[in-house]
Order: structure tokens, then C-alpha cells, then sequence
């Protein structure tokens, strides 16, 4: 049986058909053994070799057998596997951008740049393509792992039956470790409980080690970070501190340290960015290095950078660029400010890829140094999709509350122009204007989420290799997608795919290996057929052809409560891409028969890969449905002490519902200072606490001018046991907060703004304190309760019939 041409519906007989042949010892190929164990090149863990020895009394009359270690090929690279954030094709340097990424440009020119190269269109996704080989559907990754839904492709987690490549390598005597972002832990294993099978140590996943975070994004001035599954304090962090040096320094630390223990194993490094997805923040230095740089405006740098990528023949002499679309301005249409203050926009988003590019210099430069990079394979893919549209026509300063409510609180245009110095700094969580996002997807049309689209899924792949690949510097024209990644590094390192994994039998690898293009251009791409699907936009590429789904709903509203359309009455467009690289010329009314074909080869794909059923509902409804589905969850939540830390998932839903926090705390002699309860940051929390005795609550939606709100009692608390409270009744947009002592109310204040989300990435509900970024800068440096808390209850009241708001992002 040829298992590459299987349904979904055959894999799961086929999964289950091994499953019954282990469990009956039977012989199959690459199964079990006459022994009752799977064959040793087909499966991990490979069994422990027998004891080939002789035993006697005495140690003189036995013949000992030192058991051998576990091996790897023979020449087998190490591998360094890189894929960054957000980023359009049009982005960087080496594929015509305006952002100088000199290190990625060196890299190129020591292998090889792929033009067409493709991504599932959307973060978790594309992620969970890449560790797995598979597509995202048949490995319960549809969507983002926090839009989850009760069908077998949306489940959130990728699956025990598609081991990742790090558990494959792992397996084969690679020492394993990953830096940045995972944005495929399940939002509900997020916690200090678990389970943690799906962190990237977990026994799912195959990293021995991992440094990083794990939501969609973080804070690059104070990251909510993990090494392993422990939090990593965020305190002693220099005013230069980004998180990318970060990542480079633990990556060249760990390195050192595997080199030192084990000099001659390989190692795979899955380094994972945050950059250049929000927030785009960045030094004032690197941001100065771009002042000026962008004024010209969007149209303008479009304009050069398709100009670019024909000089340097990324793309052909006859390339059309797609036009503005209607809903971005043309840049000569804004005002005098408004052009100030999106070109500072860029200039941002320049700056903070020129220093991510600067850190991976760093890692090239000592992979030199030590004499392993010529024998290191480096996987470069610029973007898990294309470049973000979040930030919809006027930029925006805070994500989470641009997502979550489909506005922010905002400051004026003038207020900003007067202030440019701002952004990019601690007190934006910012992302770029659409015009920008357009800029840099050219010359394709569309961008992230728009997987239907070859801005959303078109990435550039930068692949080197300089012991193995003799035709560097030159590009290569064949069609890939990201699934090929995990067949390509298992072909290069000389490792078979196992059947077994353990004890699991394994589902079909999906991707096809690319090795064959580093010494031959010619040859076409094995890859005939890929579909796309990501939030309801899809699309089909079959022999040079791609039917595509018109969008009908914009990225900067995934988030808000949408109950979603009829998506197989979507409008259809068809696309030769063969003749028109940019993906501009739609011949649906040329060739319907054609159309009408590829429809059903999207058909086929779909129900072989379990895209069905295509949800385009926002995230707020796929939430509130799963909230409803697991309706036993507590709405009264208990916590017995100072030091919890929850992720959003995991923590009362405050941000959505009436609420009221009681804690029973004993004051200390000095009249108490210090956090009770703190939940987001700055960017979206709430805090209750203590300030030199004063008992305080605290609501913030952003750090900028009138982005926060303040209720304080006028009194003391004495030395001693108390209970005090807050109680939250929401209104429109802000609403009333109540403080009270031992029964006794002390204060009754107006929220202005009631924060939607607990923000930035990777926040967390804490107790006894406030970690990474603050709620309230009043207690910065002194946010440790300085007396005992002895319990926490917060109780939320959910209105009669409705089920409750999502919270997290």
C-alpha cells in the first residue's frame, strides 16, 4: 500500500490495523518483530540490544559486553533550523526588502534562496506543518491552538501518531534543544498542573531543552518566559535588554555546553523568533538608524522593492504587481502627521529586523568560530506566513485590545506626531499599518491569515549547507511548502522516518524531501497538489494552477465575536501561476471548467486531510461555544497563598464578567505594601493591592496618557488580620469598583476603560505579587506583599442564560 496516497479516513484504519498488530505480535513490515518488538530501524525508541556476553560465578570465568551508546549516521550535520515571525516575502533584504538583514544575505550567498516556498498562512499552524511534516488539519492544527472546536482537524494538539523532527533526531542520538516561540502548547496546559506532554520537553514533542515562551507573542522589553516549564524571573533585566540578544545568548551557551559534553554529537537548534510579529519594539539606537527612511510611504517602497526583486531575479522581468486594495490609502492622501507617524511605524518594524538579523550574525559568526559551520545545515524561513494585517489602516498601538474589542484606547494622531519617540518603546505593544503589511507582501496580494492568497502563505527559504552544497549563491524555482522541511532534514542527516514511535504507530508524513534541489535546478518540484486553509479563506494548487476563495473577512477582526457564513458560498478565483507569478490576473470566467476541477481536487484534499468543516467564525464565539460545551468549569476560584501564577486560560475570566475578589490577608506592622492580586499588564490588567497601607485598585487598557484607572481607599489598613475586597460592576465601557474593609465599604470609584483581555503574551494571573510587565507603575520595584496571605476567592457572576466571554488571546 502506497501510504502517501491515503485518505484520512484509510489512515485512521490503517492506525488502528497496526495498533491491533502490536497488540497481537504479528509480523508486518517495518512493525513488530518476532519478538514482539517493532523493527529497530523503524522505531523509537530502538530496543536495548541483548546481552551478547557470557555469565558465570566469577567476573574471571565471564565475557562482559559494555552496552553501546546510542548512535547517529555516520556524517550526519548538525542542524540549525530558524523560522521568524510576521514577516512578508517582500520583508527583508536578501528578497528584495527594505530592511537590511546583512547576516541573512551572507547566509544566502553560501546557499541557496527558494521563490516558491509556502507556509499554512497562520502561526500555529505552519508551526505544527513544520515539527511535524504533516499538514496542519491532519494534525489537529486548523486554526490557532486557542480556536479550538470540536472537529478532529481543530482539536488544538498535535497528535502522539506525527513525532515531531525533534523527537525523530532526538531518537537517532541528536541532542535536541529550541529557543523562542511555541505557540503550540494547548492554552489549557499552560499552567504549573500541565499536563506537559505538549511543551517542547514534553514527551510529545523532543526537545531536551527549550528556552523561550509559549503563546503567540511577547513583550521583547520583559518577556513572560520558560526555561523548560519553569518561569524565569523577570527581575535584573538591563535598560539594553531585547529578547532576541536574549535567545542568542542562550543559544550560543547551549551549544558550548553540548560541545563540551558531547564533542561529536550533532545537534538540532529550532530557533523561533518573536520578531517581527507584535509587539514591534526595538532599541532607540537601531530605530534611529532608520529615521527618515520610509517617508516616501508605501506606494513608493512597493514600488522599489518589485524593482529589486526583478534585478536581482527573484521574480520574472514580466512580474505584475497586485494593486493597493480600496481600504488602504494611498500614501499622498494622508495628512502631514499621519504620514510622521506610519512612517515611524516602519521605521520601527526596519529596526527591529535589522537587530534580529544582527543576533543570528552573532550565532553564524561563533558556529565559525568553533569550526561547525561548515557542517551545520541552516534551515532559514522568513515568516511562518506573510506579513501581519492586524494592525488594520491606522497601525495600532496596543494588540490585544486592537483584537479583542476591534478598537483600542488611542491616543490622538497629534498627540503621537508630537511624540514619536514612543513607539517602538515599553509603552506600545504596536504593530504596523496595513499599507505597510501591502508594502511588504509584494508583489503578492493579501497577507497573514489570508491563506487563499500568496501574501498570506509565499515565504522566503534560505537554505545553506557549505560542505554539501556546491551551487551556492543561486536560486531555485521549484514549488514547496513547509511540510517538505521534516522529510528534507531527515534525508540530510541520514535518518529513516519511523512507523514507530513510542509504541504509537505513526500517521503518513505529508511533505516531500527538497534535497534533490541543492545541486540540481532543473528538475521540477515533485509537489503537484497543496491546499490552504486558515479561518475560512481556501485555496488549491494543483500543476501550476490555484483556485482561490475570495477573503471575506478582514484579519484585524479574528478575534471579535463573529458567528461565521456559509464558507462553500464563497466567491471563487482561478490563477496561472506559471504566467502570472504575482498571482494578478484572475481567469475564473476565462476557464470555469478549469475551476470547476480544481474545486474538486480541493474537495478530495479536504476530506483526506479533515480540513472539513472550514470554520470562519471569530475567536470570541469559538470560545464562548467551548466555554458553554464545558459548562462544570468553577466560576468561584479559590487560592490559598502568595506565588500563583496562572496562564489566561487557567484564571478567572475577570475580563469578561461581573466580578468581586475577597482576600483574607494579615498586614503587617508597617501598614502594608504590595500586590494581592494581578492579572495582564499594562497593556491590558487589573491589580488589588496595597500602597503604603492604602488599599488600592488599579485598571489599565495602556500605559499612555489616560489609559489608566485608579480606586483608593482614603484610609489605612491597621496592623493585623483583615478582609478586604473589591467588587466590579462593568457598564458600557468602564464601569464601578467597590472597596471594602472587615464589611465595611472605604471606596467607590469609576473605571473608565475596563480592560477585554489579560495582555501582553504570556501574562499570567498572580498572586502575592505582579510578574513580568506591571498592572500599575505605582508599585514597580516593591509589587511583593509584604504580609501573609492566607486566601484568595474571586467569584464571578455570570448573567442569567449567557454564557461567558473568552479571555486570553
Amino acid at each position: 500500500m502506497n501510504r502517501s496516497s491515503l485518505t484520512m479516513s484509510h489512515r485512521r484504519t490503517w492506525l488502528a490495523f497496526m495498533s491491533v498488530v502490536v497488540l497481537a505480535g504479528c509480523t508486518v513490515p517495518g512493525g513488530p518483530n518476532n519478538n514482539n518488538r517493532p523493527a529497530p530501524s523503524r522505531s523509537l525508541p530502538r530496543p536495548e540490544p541483548e546481552f551478547g556476553g557470557r555469565l558465570e560465578a566469577t567476573e574471571e570465568d565471564s565475557a562482559g559486553r559494555f552496552q553501546p551508546s546510542l548512535g547517529f549516521p555516520k556524517d550526519a550535520p548538525n542542524i540549525l533550523l530558524i523560522m521568524t515571525d510576521d514577516a512578508g516575502f517582500g520583508a527583508a533584504s536578501p528578497f528584495g526588502g527594505p530592511a537590511p538583514t546583512p547576516n541573512l544575505d551572507h547566509l544566502a550567498k553560501t546557499g541557496l534562496r527558494y521563490t516558491r516556498f509556502h507556509t499554512t498562512g497562520v502561526c500555529s499552524p505552519t508551526r505544527a506543518a513544520l515539527l511535524t511534516g504533516r499538514n496542519h488539519h491532519a494534525v489537529g492544527t486548523g486554526a490557532l491552538v486557542e480556536m479550538v472546536s470540536p472537529y478532529p482537524g481543530y482539536t488544538g494538539r498535535i497528535p502522539a501518531s506525527a513525532a515531531t523532527i525533534a523527537r525523530i533526531l532526538r531518537g537517532n542520538g541528536y541532542n535536541t534543544a529550541m529557543f523562542g516561540k511555541d505557540h503550540n502548547v494547548p492554552p489549557f496546559e499552560r499552567s504549573a498542573a500541565g499536563p506537559f506532554d505538549h511543551w517542547p520537553t514534553g514527551r510529545l514533542r523532543g526537545f531536551e531543552f527549550f528556552y523561550g515562551f509559549v503563546a503567540g507573542d511577547t513583550d521583547q522589553w520583559n518577556p513572560a518566559l520558560f526555561e523548560n516549564t519553569s518561569p524565569v524571573p523577570s527581575s535584573n533585566r538591563g535598560a539594553d535588554y531585547q529578547l532576541d540578544g536574549d535567545l542568542a545568548d542562550r543559544m550560543i551557551r547551549w551549544i558550548h555546553n553540548q560541545k563540551a559534553a558531547a564533542p561529536n554529537n550533532p545537534f538540532f537548534v529550532y530557533l523561533a523568533p518573536a520578531t517581527p510579529h507584535a509587539p514591534q519594539q526595538a532599541l532607540p539606537e537601531w530605530i534611529e538608524k532608520f529615521r527618515g527612511r520610509f517617508d516616501r510611504g508605501w506606494d513608493a517602497e512597493r514600488a522599489e522593492i518589485v524593482a529589486r526583486q526583478k534585478k536581482l531575479g527573484l521574480i520574472p522581468v514580466d512580474t505584475r504587481p497586485t494593486p493597493r486594495p480600496d481600504f488602504i490609502p494611498a500614501w499622498d492622501s494622508l495628512s502631514a502627521d499621519e504620514r510622521r507617524v506610519y512612517a515611524r511605524f516602519m521605521e520601527v518594524f526596519a529596526a527591529q529586523l535589522a537587530y534580529q538579523d544582527h543576533q543570528l550574525g552573532r550565532i553564524f559568526k561563533e558556529l565559525e568560530r568553533m569550526g561547525l559551520r561548515d557542517d551545520t545545515l541552516v534551515v532559514f524561513i522568513e515568516g511562518d506566513n506573510g506579513a501581519s494585517g492586524e494592525g488594520a489602516v491606522k497601525g495600532m498601538l496596543n494588540e490585544m485590545a486592537q483584537l479583542s474589542t476591534g478598537k483600542e484606547h488611542a491616543v490622538g494622531i497629534d498627540w503621537l506626531a508630537a511624540n514619536l519617540d514612543v513607539l517602538g518603546s515599553r509603552d506600545t505593544y504596536q504593530g504596523i499599518p496595513v499599507g505597510w503589511t501591502w508594502a511588504t507582501s509584494a508583489p503578492f496580494p493579501w497577507f497573514k491569515q489570508v491563506a487563499s492568497h500568496l501574501g498570506g502563505v509565499r515565504n522566503g527559504l534560505v537554505i545553506s549547507w557549505p560542505d554539501r552544497i556546491g551551487s551556492q549563491g543561486e536560486l531555485r524555482t521549484q514549488y514547496h511548502h513547509v511540510i517538505d522541511v521534516l522529510p528534507t532534514l531527515l534525508q540530510a542527516a541520514g535518518v529513516e522516518a519511523p512507523d514507530w514511535v513510542d509504541g504509537v504507530a505513526q500517521q503518513p508524513i505529508d511533505g516531500m524531501s527538497m534535497v534533490y534541489s541543492f545541486e540540481d535546478p532543473a528538475t521540477p518540484s515533485p509537489r503537484k497538489t497543496q491546499y490552504y486553509e486558515v479561518n475560512g479563506n481556501h485555496a488549491i494548487y494543483h500543476e501550476g494552477w490555484l483556485a482561490s476563495t475570495t477573503p471575506e473577512n478582514m484579519p484585524w477582526h479574528v478575534a471579535l465575536p463573529r458567528p461565521g457564513s456559509d464558507t462553500s458560498a464563497y466567491r471563487w478565483e482561478l490563477y496561472d501561476l506559471e504566467a502570472d507569478f504575482s498571482q494578478s490576473h484572475d481567469l475564473a470566467s476565462a476557464y470555469p471548467d478549469r475551476l470547476r476541477a480544481l474545486k474538486a481536487v480541493f474537495e478530495r484534499e479536504a476530506r483526506r486531510y479533515d480540513v472539513y468543516p472550514v470554520h470562519d467564525t471569530g475567536a470570541q464565539t469559538r470560545a464562548r461555544r467551548f466555554i458553554r460545551a464545558t459548562r462544570d468549569t468553577p466560576m468561584t476560584y479559590t487560592f490559598w497563598g502568595p506565588d500563583i501564577q496562572l496562564s489566561a486560560m487557567s484564571s478567572p475570566p475577570i475580563f469578561a464578567l461581573p466580578f468581586s475578589i475577597e482576600a483574607d490577608v494579615v498586614v503587617s506592622e508597617n501598614g502594608g505594601q504590595g500586590v494581592l492580586v494581578a492579572a495582564g499588564s499594562y497593556f491590558g490588567g487589573w491589580s488589588l493591592y496595597l500602597a503604603d497601607g492604602h488599599l488600592v485598585a488599579a485598571s489599565s487598557v495602556s500605559p499612555l496618557p489616560g489609559g489608566q484607572s485608579r480606586v483608593a481607599s482614603n484610609e489605612r489598613l491597621t496592623p493585623g488580620r483583615h478582609i478586604v475586597r473589591l467588587d466590579f460592576a462593568p457598564g458600557t465601557s468602564g464601569g464601578t469598583a467597590r472597596l471594602s474593609v472587615d464589611g465595611r465599604e472605604v471606596a467607590e470609584g469609576t473605571i473608565t476603560h475596563r480592560p477585554r483581555v489579560l495582555a501582553g503574551g504570556g501574562e499570567t494571573f498572580d498572586t502575592g505579587r505582579d510578574t513580568n510587565d506591571p498592572v500599575s507603575s505605582e508599585y514597580t520595584g516593591r509589587d511583593v506583599f509584604d504580609g501573609e496571605i492566607r486566601k484568595i476567592v474571586v467569584d464571578l457572576r455570570l448573567p442569567a442564560g449567557a454564557p461567558p466571554a473568552p479571555v486570553g488571546h
